[in-house]
């Protein structure tokens, strides 16, 4: 079994330090490192002013990561986003001249205001970690986080991401309004400054490479496996999905639930790790049938309900 106690102690340190600015969001935080960890991206979907961008720039500041914020609007080329070659008069020659993409955590801000032509300017770099222009690959920095945001409830001049982007997004987190507390201690903490000059890098996580060789080596049952696996193929057979989660998704959910495990201080993963990740990691995978949707119904609810009715395996460790 792998030592995961590195692991779980960057994971204990990373919430704690950044609660130092964020309030109430442990649980995210630990997503996130989780999906840095498996290199997976995130799509935080939530109404403007709950803290997406502190939440992304006290990530990058915590891992010493090089960071970069792009807003995509509808005028937005794909040029604007991966980098273009242009002509030096001097040198006689093209140069390339990177783009906000060649950074180590992107925050990707309001990326259905993009025109899909932009928004899949991403898909290469989210799937491979690299980005081809004018026939040229040019590989991206590791580790590569791209952390998307969009408004839920704003659809006026927007473009909805199609299922291609939205299954390369290991999970689809939502912040929610803080509590009545944690409100407060926002408040008291902005009065004595912003919070992110707060956070530093933590030496914890200075080796990444070591934490993911952890991670991957967490162990996982047959049993698990199989359950797992179940559940991803159950979402294709129901009735009111119109399309189910992809080989991707089950992909995505093993690792992600390797990293639950992981950032918990086990070296194994249990039925529990699956169930805790299982929303985030398939819910934005699923396309419901119209009728469903006009029923109240979504993809978190309907990976709710599998959950429920799935039977789990007895843990063997």
């Amino acid at each position: 079994m792998p030592d995961v106690s590195p692991v779980a102690r960057a994971a204990d340190r990373l919430a704690a330090h950044l609660g130092q600015a964020l309030f109430g969001l442990d649980g995210t935080i630990r997503l996130l490192l989780a999906a840095l960890l498996v290199d997976g991206h995130i799509l935080l979907e939530e109404v403007p002013g709950t803290g997406k961008t502190t939440l992304a720039k006290a990530l990058a500041r915590a891992l010493d990561l090089d960071f970069a914020r792009l807003q995509f609007t509808p005028d937005l080329l794909p040029s604007d986003v991966t980098g273009l070659y242009w002509f030096n008069q001097q040198a006689g020659a093209f140069e390339f001249r990177p783009g906000p993409i060649f950074a180590q955590v992107l925050l990707a801000d309001e990326i259905n205001r993009a025109t899909p032509r932009t928004q899949s300017a991403l898909l290469e770099a989210m799937a491979e970690g690299q980005v081809t222009i004018e026939g040229r690959t040019h590989a991206l920095p590791r580790p590569f986080l791209v952390l998307a945001t969009q408004n839920p409830v704003e659809l006026e001049g927007t473009f909805p991401l199609p299922e291609a982007q939205l299954d390369r997004f290991l999970m689809r987190l939502t912040l929610g309004y803080p509590g009545e507390a944690d409100e407060h201690a926002i408040l008291r903490r902005h009065a004595a400054g912003d919070g992110i000059s707060a956070v530093g890098p933590l030496p914890e996580l200075a080796d990444l490479a070591a934490l993911r060789a952890a991670v991957r080596a967490v162990h996982v049952s047959d049993a698990v496996r199989g359950y797992l696996v179940d559940l991803v193929r159950a979402t294709r057979a129901l009735p009111d999905v119109e399309l189910g989660a992809s080989p991707r998704g089950s992909l995505y959910l093993h690792r992600a639930a390797q990293a639950r495990a992981a950032t918990s201080g086990r070296a194994f993963v249990t039925p529990d790790d699956v169930k805790a990740v299982a929303v985030p990691v398939l819910a934005h995978r699923l396309r419901l049938e119209t009728g469903a949707q006009l029923r109240g119904q979504t993809g978190d609810s309907v990976i709710r309900r599998l959950l429920a009715e799935m039977p789990v395996p007895v843990e063997d460790g």
